[in-house]
């Protein structure tokens, strides 16, 4: 059985630059054994998390709507990539509500203290991120790691790796430049090499 990787696309810019690298970045893991499922964060259907607190004493969300599913996959997933420009210092709007609505995760292990990851798979779980900056400061990406190294302990899917692209505003193409790409493809690789290697040791137990 193939590991599973989740590749998650802040951007709504399904074309962008962000995209591009996100791809490479499954080819990677693609070319490693895994399967992978995108997703257009943008375009799925669910609104911001509203505190309704349903989760508190629940395994899911009182909302009925495109999250259900993400759920579902999250808690089966065997590594995650997250491709996200920066947006005023931090994630775009949809990425970060994407984020917050994972709420049930968070309630179901820190209050009721009973993971909806099993302990297997917490075991091997690992996370890619990727983000470009079309600014060139010493703190760019600091808003987005924070953000993603707190989503990836909601998950329990470690952020065990990170690609960032500096000075986008001038490069503006990456097709241009081919070892960014390269970069992109060898860490998703490595990722899904993880995956795989985990995963088997895991059925060997």
């Amino acid at each position: 059985m193939k590991p599973v990787l989740a590749a998650l696309l802040g951007s709504p810019l399904p074309e962008g630059n962000t995209a591009i690298l996100l791809d490479k970045a499954m080819a990677g893991a693609r070319d490693a054994g895994c399967d992978l499922r995108k997703i257009d964060v943008p375009e799925l259907g669910f609104t911001p998390c509203r505190e309704f607190y349903f989760c508190k004493d629940h395994d899911q969300c009182m909302m009925d709507d495109d999250m259900n599913e993400m759920y579902a996959l999250f808690k089966e997933i065997d590594g995650l990539i997250i491709a996200t420009p920066v947006m005023t210092m931090g994630v775009p709007g949809a990425l970060k509500a994407f984020m917050d609505r994972f709420q049930v995760f968070f309630c179901a292990k820190y209050i009721r203290k009973n993971r909806l990851v099993s302990a297997e798979k917490r075991r091997h779980r690992r996370t890619l991120l990727i983000s470009i900056s079309g600014l060139n400061l010493p703190h760019t990406f600091d808003g987005v790691r924070l953000s993603a190294e707190s989503f990836c302990d909601i998950i329990d899917c470690k952020l065990s790796d990170e690609l960032y692209v500096r000075d986008m505003d001038n490069k503006k193409d990456l097709l241009l430049y081919p070892e960014l790409l390269q970069e992109a493809y060898q860490k998703g690789k490595a990722l899904g090499t993880a995956a795989v290697t985990a995963l088997g040791s895991d059925q060997e137990m």
